[in-house]
């Protein structure tokens, strides 16, 4: 992540004229900086120059190349201007874009995803569905299967960034018009939209330097345990699980079909347990409703508000302005979340670990080496520490991982997923503390419940008999119509 996340600079262009361009750039201040040049338009260049001093438009702008100045303004029209909402999404894909077009740090750079690279990564999915079958009671959740570029990676994922990220920002938003005394708000309205503008246009960076590192490291699109892509489309992004590889020591084809296995059971769970994807993301937001926004910092900038100085509020946002609140309802959505998503990743661990020991020569080593990448965060953690004081690390990943492969044995396939049913049905924290006890705990029975709340819902049949009497009442229907009623 750019050690700037919420500076307002673009990433700089090539100048034209070579050399000669980038030393006027330099004499003139330009690319991005520091508390003079905020805006990452390009320094004062006018400032100190004979009548500067006479003409303050002169001393900002006097020697700037009109092109320059023409986007600079449009820049700050965009930022001032925009009312979209908290977060200034089209910035946020801007920047996303421009960070990925700029490379990874290895010197790895973006490419459009040749046939040759589509059709291993369609093999690679097929062949994983194929292995999963016979490990899985769920069937196959990815109707199709893609290879993206790092770009078609960010345009994929925006739509889901946005909606774990808005209801965050507007927190925010109203935050920084709430800092001003009352009686002062109806006077500063044009100044608290300003700010709010700002706060869209911060967000935004942030997001897009974030979902642009992000765009460097994933391999598909599940790699935080959320599922970030559209439904049913398992993707792989073959430039990355390249890199990924090239320091592994084993076969690239072995990389992209463990990978590949990893990416169909993510999908195989998100397709066929309806409630998990509200689940997750409503263990996201219980989270985020618990932070507070630590308004004295935001009151200390806004009384010394200096409008040609925006990076006092960059800086506040930036240093620790979200503050968790110690409370237990944010300590049991806390642990909700963290369960959520360990149970995820342990699930996925297990099954794709079954498929592959026995196939891939290099299936150990390759598990190992996710549960580290995963253990020790990366961008997307850092994102949503830095957004809402949240890391998505399923910090409990190897315990539910042994606790899915205990269920296995004693219960077998069948017995094991049949958890996923119904939420109440899934292992809690305690009991990834005790995974025998919950192993060999007598199994729960939601049948009563759901054939009760299907009653409620849609009423008994004419004939009196129970729901399993209709002809066309089957067990999958049973399941959503209790989880839609619970």
């Amino acid at each position: 992540m750019s050690d700037t996340p919420f500076g307002f600079g673009l990433p700089p262009e090539e100048p034209e004229n070579g050399d000669e361009g980038k030393q006027k750039d330099q004499q003139g201040g330009g690319g991005q900086g520091g508390a003079a040049n905020p805006f990452g338009f390009g320094g004062f260049p006018g400032a100190g120059a004979p009548g500067g001093g006479d003409n303050p438009f002169a001393a900002m702008f006097g020697n700037m190349n009109p092109n320059d100045l023409g986007a600079a303004f449009q820049q700050l029209g965009q930022m001032l201007s925009f009312e979209g909402g908290p977060v200034n999404w089209d910035m946020a894909k801007q920047i996303a874009r421009q960070v990925v077009s700029q490379g990874t740090a290895d010197g790895t750079k973006d490419a459009s995803v040749g046939p040759a690279d589509r059709s291993a990564v369609e093999e690679a999915v097929r062949l994983a569905d194929l292995w999963l079958d016979g490990v899985t009671s769920l069937p196959s959740g990815a109707g199709t299967a893609v290879a993206w570029s790092r770009a078609e990676w960010v345009e994929a994922t925006l739509p889901v960034w946005q909606e774990l990220v808005d209801p965050v920002a507007e927190r925010v938003g109203s935050a920084m018009g709430d800092v001003l005394p009352e009686e002062m708000q109806a006077m500063a309205g044009p100044l608290i939209g300003m700010m709010r503008s700002m706060g869209g246009a911060m967000f935004g960076q942030q997001i897009g330097q974030a979902v642009g590192a992000l765009a460097g490291e994933v391999v598909g699109s599940s790699d935080v345990g959320l599922p970030l892509g559209p439904a049913g489309k398992a993707a792989l992004l073959p430039v990355n699980i390249e890199a990924f590889g090239k320091d592994l020591s084993v076969d690239l084809n072995e990389v992209r079909l463990y990978l590949a296995l990893r990416e169909a059971a993510h999908q195989r769970l998100f397709a066929h347990v309806p409630w998990l994807r509200s689940h997750l993301f409503g263990a996201v937001e219980g989270y985020a409703r618990g932070i507070k926004v630590d308004t004295s910092k935001l009151e200390d900038v806004v009384g010394q508000f200096d409008p040609q100085n925006p990076e006092e509020i960059q800086q506040a946002l930036q240093q620790g302005m979200f503050q968790p609140e110690d409370t237990p309802e944010q300590k049991a959505a806390l642990a909700r979340l963290e369960t959520a998503l360990a149970l995820v990743e342990g699930w996925v661990d297990a099954v794709v670990h079954e498929a592959a020991k026995d196939r891939l020569s290099s299936a150990a080593a390759l598990r190992e080496t996710l549960r580290r990448r995963r253990a020790s965060g990366g961008p997307a953690e850092q994102t949503f520490a830095t957004l809402i004081g949240l890391e998505l690390r399923p910090r409990r990943l190897r315990d539910a991982s042994r606790l899915w492969a205990s269920l296995t044995d004693a219960r077998g396939v069948d017995g094991r997923d049949g958890l996923w049913e119904h939420p109440d049905m899934l292992p809690t924290a305690e009991d990834l503390d005790d995974p025998d006890g919950f192993v060999h705990r007598e199994q729960l029975d939601f049948s009563e419940l759901d054939k009760m709340l299907g009653e409620a819902a849609g009423g008994t049949s004419s004939t009196g008999g129970a729901p399993e009497a209709g002809p066309d009442l089957k067990k999958g229907d049973e399941t959503d119509e209790g989880d839609t009623g619970k």
